[in-house]
């Protein structure tokens, strides 16, 4: 039976396309959403307001939730490794670029070795700054971060924002070598699909898949001008995409019209 979820990873209005991503796997999955923290708590350290650099500490502990799953760093040092050796392996094919080569390979063994040497779980140096896991207590508390239950906090938001800035970079300073290993994966494995055009008749779309071939991320780009959400659903077999839109009483209503997007199969 398909498992049926709509993920939207990045949502890009450029040139009025919406960029869709699902991944197929719990793994890439677990990437894609540090990815979106990652990239939440860099607009958020950037500004000045104490209110939303509140938001980059939370998001801080957001992204120590999501890395604190047992088999996350294994399993970035485990594909650093793989794509390793499948770059190793387009050596001394002519159509391939060695000095692209050994720079994308650098930047794997570079990865590698910095995820490698950091200790325990990810974000683990952070548990012990009892300041900020008094924070990380009271966050997900409604209204728990007052200035009557956290003074000490409510102070640290009266610094300048340049103070702010300056803690909230030196506190993600340990989650870096596993940030830089996660975009670099993300990247080779966005490259790995080639886009099609297809079709989706009344609104619906599926494409059988070939045997003997694994995948790992669907990437589908649409119109924006369409107002169309697609309803992505896959496993090994079969993706299904069936595009919806949101009518004036707030509700999804499937589309019947004939619709046309971009869909990438990345593996």
């Amino acid at each position: 039976m398909m498992r049926q979820e709509n993920i939207i990873h990045e949502v890009k209005k450029n040139n009025a396309v919406i960029l869709y991503e699902y991944p197929f796997n719990e793994r890439i999955r677990t990437y894609l959403r540090l990815e979106h923290l990652l990239q939440r708590l860099g607009e958020l350290i950037k500004r000045e307001s104490p209110i939303d650099h509140h938001y980059a500490l939370a998001t801080i502990f957001e992204i120590m939730d999501v890395g604190a799953r047992a088999d996350l760093k294994t399993d970035v040092l485990k594909d650093l490794e793989k794509q390793k050796q499948v770059l190793n392996g387009y050596r001394g094919n002519p159509a391939i670029s060695e000095e692209v080569l050994d720079s994308i390979t650098a930047q794997l063994e570079a990865g590698f070795s910095a995820v490698n040497n950091l200790p325990g779980k990810v974000g683990q140096s952070l548990t012990e700054n009892d300041w900020l896991m008094s924070i990380r207590s009271r966050v997900g508390i409604p209204g728990g971060t007052c200035e009557f239950d956290l003074p000490a906090y409510y102070a640290w938001q009266h610094l300048t924002a340049a103070a702010r800035q300056h803690d909230l970079h030196r506190w993600v300073l340990p989650l870096g070598p596993l940030a830089e290993s996660v975009r670099l994966l993300l990247r080779l494995l966005r490259d790995s699909g080639a886009p099609q055009k297809v079709v989706a008749p009344a609104g619906q779309y599926q494409q059988m898949l070939p045997q003997g071939r694994t995948f790992q991320l669907l990437r589908l780009h649409i119109d924006a001008s369409l107002d169309l959400i697609p309803e992505i659903s896959c496993n090994r077999l079969m993706v299904s995409v069936r595009l919806m839109r949101l009518e004036k009483d707030d509700r999804l209503h499937t589309s019947l019209a004939d619709s046309m997007f971009e869909l990438a199969l990345c593996c």
